[in-house]
């Protein structure tokens, strides 16, 4: 099997649960990227409010719905259940997903930027899939709402739950909730009113 074709079976998961003749996110394709990979932090109003948080690894979004949304306080671990790989142009996705399609709902780019791998080994960095095929990954975030050190821990193997958790650094702040006081878009500075009605029409 060629390289496109494994890049391919990546989002063969993301491609079997969408209808791209109703809904407006990207069928995209695996591969590409920049020199600094990135990550997004997706809002989503769904059949429950959440937010799903996706790194650039690898040619794709490796992705996790997080419930509560990420946390500044390193007290707090915050559930986060891995969900399908998404390709790199759905980090640009703002919009109405049919109802339909896997409880559908309304989608806000919450925060992204560059981030970089931190996850360290004897004799260097550890590779991000490497360090995600072990359960255990570090990335220093450069966003507009978050920034700094987080951890990635799985927890249980079987239903593939992790835990992210904000590290003790200078960008740590239990004083800071953003997910409740900065909800708006940080690419259109909408809410998710805002895009269900403009978007969803």
């Amino acid at each position: 099997m060629g390289k496109a074709s494994d890049d391919d079976d990546k989002l063969s998961r993301y491609r079997d649960k969408r209808d791209f003749s109703r809904s407006s996110e990207p069928r995209g394709s695996a591969g590409g990227g920049s020199n600094r990979p990135l990550f997004v932090i997706q809002k989503h109003d769904a059949s429950s409010l959440h937010y799903d948080v996706r790194l650039e690894v690898d040619g794709v979004l490796r992705s996790w719905a997080v419930p509560k949304g990420p946390s500044t306080d390193p007290r707090e671990k915050r559930l986060a259940i891995a969900t399908e790989d998404h390709p790199l142009d759905y980090a640009d996705f703002e919009g109405v997903i049919p109802e339909s399609d896997y409880g559908g709902g309304t989608v806000l780019i919450w925060d992204r930027g560059p981030y970089e791998n931190i996850t360290e080994k004897e004799d260097g960095l550890r590779p991000m899939s490497e360090a995600l095929e072990a359960g255990h990954a570090l990335v220093w975030l450069e966003g507009e709402k978050l920034s700094g050190g987080y951890a990635f821990q799985r927890i249980d193997d079987e239903k593939d739950q992790w835990l992210m958790v904000k590290m003790d650094d200078e960008a740590a702040d239990a004083r800071r909730n953003p997910v409740s006081t900065e909800p708006l878009s940080a690419v259109s500075g909408r809410d998710l009113d805002e895009i269900a009605k403009e978007e969803g029409s």
